[in-house]
């Protein structure tokens, strides 16, 4: 959401944002918001300890819907599949606000996996008005699914925005990066973590990534541990003191994107890796059955491996061993933005909330700012209450619901 944060600060004169957030998970929040010098208007602080999703997803109704009830905004921006954002999906639709849903349409189809997020997206999807799909075929995965027409906007994805906006030269910023050899090994970048790998599956790539390295001399394996101890345990059980395994604390999020810059293949379950390596030209090993990020498979920038250990083993050789292959992986144009999604989200938002539908422009890569200067500009700025007899415009108010996706 930082891009958009970032491009409706820069229609001051248009939108009147409040930026919110739930703190679903505070360590990953405030090292996300320090690097994109956001501070969030209202912190509810609803993280607990040890929390499940029930008592989560009820805390953050409750507290949202008291908030929307003080607050009272023209629209509810929400991104991505956390349970914060179905939670202010719902709590928005009660109270009758305009909601936003920034990387709509993704789908996997099947419940399971992506857990709870695939729930979440569905839920989401069917109180939203407006619709940000990050591709064509989130637009047609909503189309199915009965979403008008005119209320899906293919914008690309706002990952590819922020990458763009970090600056990755330099040193890591945890020292334990800075030791490894990055020049004289092939490295491969591991993250498995989601709670559908748990036990088995997760000891089973385990097995994979040992097999891996005892197969190539000339590779190396950089872990970063998720905390969860269902994760941690299983990791630490098969892979501590393997050569050449690098087990470390999670990264923050420039130091993931510098990993995958300097990294020479992907294995991950991760979403926004999926859609982030292309912009590095790195081949995926999608460690899923299922993905709702499809098209880096239609690319040919992925593959979907499972958990299995020999499907695993033998995918990662055909890349380390066949040069022609890997440079065609590695070739694959990123399906999933140019880096001015936030702009053209802005764009539509304003369309909508500001006067009626026209056209969407036939170039939609070009900068929207001029648009949106000439309807603050020709007083054509409305928000949900009456415009007054001076006809000043009122800035819209916008209230961004999960900074913490």
């Amino acid at each position: 959401m930082a891009p958009v944060i970032r491009e409706l600060n820069r229609q001051a004169s248009v939108f009147e944002q409040l930026v919110v957030a739930t703190a679903q998970h505070r360590e990953m929040l405030d090292q996300v918001l320090s690097l994109f010098a956001i501070r969030p208007d209202i912190d509810l602080g609803l993280m607990q300890h040890d929390q499940d999703l029930v008592s989560f997803a009820s805390r953050s109704l409750l507290q949202l819907s008291h908030l929307l009830t003080d607050v009272m905004p023209d629209a509810v921006l929400i991104q991505g599949d956390t349970t914060t954002v179905m939670a202010a999906a719902l709590a928005a639709s009660y109270h009758g606000v305009c909601i936003g849903h920034v990387e709509a349409g993704l789908r996997s189809f099947d419940r399971n996996e992506p857990f709870p997020e695939e729930i979440n997206r569905r839920v989401t999807g069917c109180l939203a008005d407006l619709h940000f799909a990050p591709t064509e075929r989130a637009r047609l995965n909503l189309l199915r699914e009965g979403v008008a027409e005119d209320s899906i906007f293919v914008t690309g994805n706002t990952i590819i925005d922020a990458l763009k906006s970090i600056p990755l030269e330099g040193a890591f910023e945890d020292a334990a990066l800075n030791r490894i050899a990055f020049a004289s090994a092939r490295i491969l970048l591991v993250t498995a973590h989601r709670r559908e790998n748990h036990g088995a599956p997760l000891r089973s790539i385990c097995r994979a990534l040992k097999a891996i390295v005892e197969r190539f001399d000339d590779v190396a394996i950089v872990y970063p541990v998720h905390l969860n101890p269902n994760v941690g345990s299983v990791v630490r059980d098969e892979l501590a003191g393997a050569d050449r395994v690098h087990l470390i604390k999670p990264v923050s999020y420039q130091d993931l994107l510098r990993l995958m810059d300097r990294s020479h293949l992907i294995l991950t379950y991760s979403g926004g890796i999926q859609e982030e390596a292309p912009s590095f030209r790195k081949p995926v090993l999608v460690l899923r059955q299922v993905t709702e990020r499809p098209e880096l498979i239609e690319v040919g920038g992925g593959k979907l491996v499972g958990t299995d250990t020999t499907r695993i083993l033998n995918e990662a050789t055909v890349l380390l061993t066949e040069p022609v292959e890997y440079e065609r992986m590695r070739s694959a144009q990123n399906p999933f933005g140019d880096g001015h999604a936030a702009e053209r989200i802005v764009y539509e938002l304003a369309e909508h909330l500001c006067r009626p539908r026209k056209p969407i422009p036939a170039a939609r890569h070009r900068s929207y700012r001029p648009v949106l200067s000439e309807l603050a500009a020709t007083n054509r700025v409305l928000s949900h209450q009456a415009v007054s007899e001076s006809a000043v415009p009122a800035p819209i108010d916008v209230a961004m619901c999960n900074v913490d996706d």
